[in-house]
């Protein structure tokens, strides 16, 4: 029965005895094995943000579902996408409030006050402000969605996602610039670059960027265990 899958059986196409690879190959690896996953849950992202005010439960719910790919979980992309909707709603708006906002704010404000700047050194200042909640907001956000994943506390993951951007920012660097730098490409490309954003334009870079700082969040924020059923 399909609400009665075992879970916590060994992924598809991995043999569990073969070592783990590391690096690209690794990636590669969840690639050939999550390809037909991937466009799925692309599509179910696109469909769950048609209504707009649930965009942020779409978010929530494909990297909850990538986070999965990336620990070598089974995944069936409608019922993890679906159980990340129903029982994360809470933790989604909250998630992307404390992310979105500030994002928008501080970027716009450096972008202002670097204007200027060009007329007045002293908006310098309000323009590192603004400027350093920006970066520490987006390196944090990839390590706080990560944590999200687990069962800890809403303001754990929030203190770990803060602690980890801040501390080690190189890997959530990386992992930002590729999960939004896809993105943002095919969006400015559009309508050329339709048909990728409609297969894998979301999803795949969501992976990208959740493979970079999947190491990290292991060492600080390990998974929690799968359960069956």
């Amino acid at each position: 029965m399909f609400f009665h899958q075992d879970y916590a059986a060994p992924g598809p196409g991995i043999d569990p005895d073969e070592p783990e690879k590391t690096g690209w190959a690794r990636f590669v690896q969840i690639l050939q094995v999550s390809c037909v996953d991937l466009v799925k849950l692309n599509l179910l992202f696109l469909l769950a943000c048609l209504p707009v005010v649930t965009i942020p439960l779409a978010l929530y719910a494909m990297d909850q579902v990538v986070r999965r790919m990336v620990l070598d979980r089974p995944v069936d992309c409608f019922y993890h996408f679906r159980l990340a909707l129903q029982d994360g709603w809470k933790r989604a708006y909250a998630a992307f409030l404390l992310t979105a906002v500030p994002l928008v704010c501080a970027g716009y404000g450096a972008a202002f006050y670097l204007r200027c700047a060009a007329n007045s050194p002293l908006f310098l200042l309000p323009f590192l402000v603004c400027s350093t909640i920006f970066l520490t907001v987006l390196l944090s956000s990839a390590y706080f969605y990560g944590a999200l994943g687990t069962r800890r506390p809403f303001r754990e993951c929030l203190r770990l996602g803060l602690v980890l951007g801040i501390g080690r920012p190189g890997r959530a660097a990386v992992g930002a610039l590729a999960c939004y730098g896809p993105i943002l490409i095919a969006l400015l490309a559009f309508p050329i670059s339709g048909l990728y954003l409609l297969l894998i334009g979301f999803s795949v870079p969501c992976l990208l960027g959740n493979f970079f700082v999947r190491t990290v969040l292991q060492q600080y924020c390990p998974a929690d265990p799968e359960k069956n059923g």
